[in-house]
């Protein structure tokens, strides 16, 4: 690897060590022992809204590096959200209160592309107002 990549991948692991202390943050201020998972609904729609808003905000993109550009997206929102636990929680749900697990992966599924589409739209909204 030359000494981009590894800049690049340092970056990467930093910001993974910030977003996965942020996702720890969510989940002692929600704790699991609720019926329901607040704080990975809460994070991965963060994370949905935060990567949309980024991927789509050229400013951003031209002002920042490469390295911090993917240690944000890659390393920080890639480390706060998490498909793997709302997988896990989805069966866990359902083998409890099977409509509950569908109506986590619904509202998952659903408020996760309404945040992106909401990070794009602001990301647009402010694009159109700094020109």
């Amino acid at each position: 690897m030359r000494i981009r990549d590894w800049k690049i991948a340092f970056s990467v692991g930093l910001g993974g060590m910030l977003g996965a202390v942020g996702r720890y943050a969510i989940s002692i201020a929600f704790p699991a022992d609720s019926i329901f998972p607040f704080a990975t609904l809460i994070a991965n729609l963060v994370g949905c809204f935060l990567l949309s808003f980024l991927m789509h905000l050229k400013i951003i993109k031209k002002r920042l590096s490469p390295a911090i550009f993917t240690a944000l997206t890659v390393g920080l929102i890639g480390a706060f959200t998490t498909f793997s636990t709302l997988s896990l929680e989805t069966i866990s749900l359902w083998s409890e209160i099977p409509i509950l697990a569908i109506g986590y992966v619904f509202i998952s599924v659903i408020a996760g592309l309404a945040c992106c589409f909401l990070g794009l739209k602001l990301a647009y909204r402010l694009e159109r107002s700094s020109v």
